[in-house]
């Protein structure tokens, strides 16, 4: 399997989990304004890989990408402000954050590379 499909996949998990995040801080800790950000956000890396999966050009893919990565960054940013808010507990922050940083390390590679690459 190659690299996109492999982002594409768990981008897409990911976002499945973040659904599941923001319905757990919405229904059991009353949390509206952060869990609409990291819903936001977390899932939109994964719209961003179907984009770049899709693009017409080397520069629209590694744009495309480029945008998931930055997302994807958000998204940790967010994680933590609803960690350190105490609304998720550490397990469950840190099997988040593992997930995140891996799809920011991995849209990190594939962009480096195909940039590289001509």
């Amino acid at each position: 399997m190659d690299k996109e499909n492999i982002i594409r996949e768990k981008a897409y998990s990911f976002a499945v989990r973040i659904i599941n995040l923001y319905t757990f801080l919405t229904t059991e800790k009353k949390e509206f304004i952060i869990s609409k950000q990291i819903l936001r956000w977390g899932t939109s890396v994964g719209a961003n890989v179907e984009e770049a999966v899709g693009g017409i050009s080397r520069k629209d893919f590694i744009n495309k990408l480029s945008i998931a990565y930055k997302e994807s960054r958000e998204t940790h940013y967010w994680l933590r402000l609803i960690h350190n808010g105490q609304f998720i507990p550490e397990k469950m922050f840190l099997s988040f954050e593992k997930d995140c940083l891996e799809i920011c390390k991995i849209l990190f590679s594939i962009i480096r590379s195909t940039r590289r690459s001509n």
